[in-house]
C-alpha cells in the first residue's frame, strides 16, 4: 500500500513536469509563429511601399568635396602646365586660369650714346579653377604637392547634401503628381473658359517649380561627382635686365644749311609766282582802273 502510494505520487510529478514543458513548448512556437508573421508583414509592407527603400538608399552618404590651395613655386609658368597634365590625366578639366605678370618697378638708365639699360621688376602669379572626378580629388591633390615650394594654405570641405537632394526629389515627385491631378480636372471638369485658364496658369507654375527642383538636384549631383578645386601660385619677385639701342634723334635727319637756303630760295620764287599769277587774274579790274585814269586826266585837260 505504501509502496503503491509512492508510485501515484511519481506519476502525479511526472504529469505536472511533461504539463509545464508542453505549455512552454506551445509559449515559444506562438512566439515563434508570430515572429515569422512580423516579419513577413514588414517584408510585404516593404515590397508594397518601395519609397521607404528608396529613401533609405537616397540617405547614403553624399558629399561635396572642395579644395582650396596657396603656395609658392619657383616657376609659375612651368607648373600651370604640369597641374594642366595632370588634371587631364585624371578626368578632369581646368575651368578657369589667369595667368600673369604685375610689373612693380620699371627703369631705364643710359649707359652709353647709343644704349639703354632697361630693369623690369616683377612677379607672376596664376588662379586655376578645377573639376576633377570626386574619386580623383585626393591622387590629384598629392600629384600637385610635388610642384609647391612652400605652402601657405590647404582648406578641404565636404559638405553632406545627401538630405538635400532627396528633399528636393521628394518635393519634384509631389509637385508632379499635383501637376497631374490639376490636368486630369482640367480635361474632366473644366467647363468655363475662365476656369480653364486659371487651372492652366496653375499647372504651369507646377511644371516650372518641378523643373527649377530638377535642374538644383543636377547641379547638386555634378558637384557631388565632381570636385571643385581652386589654386593660387606664385613665385619670388624677379627682376629683368635687357640692353635696348637708343633710337636716332630727329636731328639726325635735318638737311645740311646748304639745302635748307636752296629750299627757302625755291619756297620764295613759288611765292613770287603765285603773286603775278594773282596780280595777272585781276587783269580786267586794273584795265578798267587804268581807262578811268586817262579819262580823270582828259577831262582835267579841258578844264584848264
Amino acid at each position: 500500500m505504501k509502496h503503491l502510494s509512492k508510485l501515484c505520487l511519481a506519476l502525479l510529478l511526472f504529469g505536472l513536469v511533461f504539463a509545464c514543458k508542453q505549455a512552454d513548448y506551445n509559449a515559444e512556437a506562438t512566439a515563434a509563429t508570430e515572429s515569422a508573421a512580423i516579419t513577413a508583414d514588414s517584408t510585404v509592407s516593404a515590397k508594397n511601399n518601395p519609397t521607404k527603400n528608396l529613401e533609405k538608399k537616397e540617405l547614403e552618404r553624399k558629399f561635396i568635396r572642395t579644395a582650396d590651395l596657396k603656395f609658392k613655386v619657383k616657376n609659375v609658368a612651368k607648373s600651370t602646365y604640369a597641374i594642366e597634365r595632370i588634371v587631364e590625366k585624371h578626368g578632369g578639366f581646368i575651368t578657369f586660369s589667369d595667368l600673369k605678370s604685375n610689373i612693380s618697378e620699371h627703369k631705364l638708365t643710359q649707359v652709353s650714346q647709343d644704349s639703354t639699360l632697361e630693369t623690369t621688376r616683377f612677379t607672376v602669379d596664376n588662379t586655376i579653377t578645377l573639376r576633377v572626378p570626386n574619386t580623383q580629388l585626393d591622387t590629384v591633390l598629392t600629384a600637385i604637392t610635388k610642384e609647391v615650394n612652400f605652402l601657405d594654405s590647404r582648406l578641404i570641405k565636404a559638405d553632406d547634401v545627401a538630405l538635400q537632394l532627396l528633399s528636393n526629389k521628394l518635393a519634384q515627385k509631389r509637385m508632379t503628381n499635383s501637376q497631374k491631378r490639376l490636368e486630369k480636372g482640367i480635361d474632366t471638369k473644366g467647363k468655363k473658359l475662365n476656369e480653364i485658364s486659371t487651372a492652366e496658369d496653375k499647372v504651369l507654375e507646377k511644371a516650372t517649380e518641378s523643373d527649377d527642383t530638377l535642374l538644383k538636384n543636377l547641379s547638386l549631383e555634378d558637384q557631388v561627382n565632381f570636385s571643385t578645386v581652386t589654386l593660387y601660385l606664385y613665385q619670388k619677385e624677379t627682376i629683368k635686365n635687357e640692353l635696348i639701342a637708343n633710337e636716332k634723334s630727329i636731328n639726325a635727319y635735318r638737311p645740311h644749311i646748304g639745302l635748307q637756303i636752296w629750299d627757302s630760295l625755291k619756297t620764295g620764287w613759288f611765292m613770287l609766282e603765285g603773286i603775278i599769277a594773282f596780280v595777272v587774274q585781276l587783269w580786267a579790274i586794273l584795265l578798267i582802273a587804268f581807262l578811268g585814269y586817262l579819262a580823270y586826266q582828259k577831262r582835267n585837260s579841258k578844264q584848264k
